[in-house]
């Protein structure tokens, strides 16, 4: 099985099976070559990253619905000719082989028909829509629900700028005792430390980091910046009792831990037993001591009730702040999933808000740009419980206990903190 009806394999798990693509792909490039993996990832992720533009050219091109076999080669060929730097005639007859060897030799002429017909065309292929929202919806791949709310929340300047800001890079820290410095000479890629979170680095070249000594030592492991802030709003918490209520797969509850050299008590809640596992795994590979618990944060536990000098909630979000680096989440998240999780994030905040200490810190973080499922969900909660108060987040940006990172302004995954610190 060559590589393209591999990559074509993967994007049909991910697009028409439901296959989340960062685990898809890393099933697909683990079996091959190193060339043919950045290949095979590069087709299906450049397709994932541009599909309502390609499907929106091959809707011009293409009358009446195809199989999805061949949907997904023609989804492929017209990456490789408009996004890839693939020869036209090698894109041509690489789609028309794989056409045959899936066993659709009947509909080889037709591929490369429709291809050739792009390619020749591809000065002027059919314009975008006229309308702002479906222009950037189609122009950027994203779904008109976000594009719509996005619009309507910073304009249509600032929303297009958050469209196009490319891929953040691969980001990565030390774990302490290990420093910083240490991990920056050790790495085998260029980086640089970037400008929020001192200990993060971001990479400017890729290697295998899973394999890496060092990593699975536990020196180091990936996060990005704007998920260590989370951590950081809680402030300082050495020697102090923690609780992580929504803690897989991990990351989050060692940073804590790294900040505070280790000496901190930590608890680490997870709703499901192979998330806790995902958790015990991180913690174990970067030598983190921390109780963790297979735990509904919904629930209130009476034991548990005002334990905790800081609380951190980071909450299942949609995930619309990480759609640059997941495309997938743009297709399989929708406007209904968002009014659902509010709800379960109003039973989370309520639940563990009673586990603080009067005096302590309550944080709530997602990793979305949603108002729905950040702001509002703040302002309400404090409006039912006038024992937390808003406090500065103590992090190198103004703010008035409440962020929202932005990928194109802070150069982050799109990220939300607020902290809150009860009073009585």
């Amino acid at each position: 099985m060559n590589t393209r009806r591999q990559a074509l394999d993967a994007l049909c798990d991910i697009t028409d099976r439901g296959a989340y693509a960062n685990l898809r792909v890393k099933q697909l490039t683990s079996s091959l070559p190193e060339r043919e993996a950045k290949l095979a990832a590069a087709l299906v992720y450049h397709t994932l990253d541009h599909l309502l533009t390609i499907d929106y050219y091959l809707s011009h091109f293409v009358k009446g619905a195809q199989k999805p076999v061949i949907r997904g080669i023609l989804r492929l060929g017209v990456c490789e000719l408009l996004f890839l730097s693939t020869p036209a005639h090698a894109a041509l007859n690489e789609s028309v082989a794989l056409t045959k060897e899936v066993g659709k030799s009947g509909l080889s002429g037709f591929v490369n028909a429709v291809l050739r017909n792009i390619d020749r065309n591809r000065a002027s292929l059919p314009p975008f829509p006229s309308d702002p929202v479906e222009r950037l919806s189609i122009q950027y791949s994203y779904p008109v629900w976000i594009v719509r709310e996005w619009v309507s929340r910073f304009g249509e300047t600032q929303a297009e700028a958050l469209l196009s800001h490319p891929v953040s890079a691969i980001e990565v820290r030390a774990q302490y005792p290990f420093t910083r410095d240490a991990l920056q000479k050790a790495l085998p890629v260029e980086s640089r430390v970037n400008l929020l979170d001192e200990n993060s680095l971001s990479l400017e070249g890729g290697f295998d980091l899973a394999s890496h000594p060092l990593f699975q030592e536990g020196k180091f492991t990936v996060m990005g910046e704007s998920a260590m802030l989370a951590c950081r709003a809680l402030g300082d918490m050495k020697g102090k009792r923690v609780l992580d209520a929504c803690a897989a797969p991990g990351g989050k509850s060692a940073y804590l831990a790294s900040l505070m050299e280790n000496d901190i008590q930590l608890t680490c809640c997870e709703l499901h037993p192979h998330r806790k596992e995902l958790l015990d795994k991180t913690l174990a590979r970067l030598h983190v001591a921390a109780e963790t618990r297979v735990m509904d944060a919904t629930l209130f536990d009476p034991a548990l009730e005002a334990a905790f000098d800081g609380v951190l909630i980071d909450a299942p979000c949609s995930g619309l702040g990480l759609l640059g680096d997941k495309p997938d989440i743009r297709y399989s998240k929708s406007d209904a999933d968002v009014a659902a999780l509010v709800e379960i994030y109003q039973g989370i905040l309520e639940t563990c808000a009673r586990y603080v200490k009067p005096g302590g810190v309550l944080v709530y973080a997602t990793c979305t740009i949603s108002a729905r499922e950040n702001e509002a969900q703040v302002a309400a909660f404090l409006r039912a419980h006038a024992e937390f108060t808003p406090e500065a987040i103590p992090i190198p940006l103004p703010n008035d206990g409440q962020m929202q990172l932005l990928p194109h302004i802070h150069n982050t995954d799109g990220f939300f903190i607020a902290r809150m610190r009860r009073c009585i």
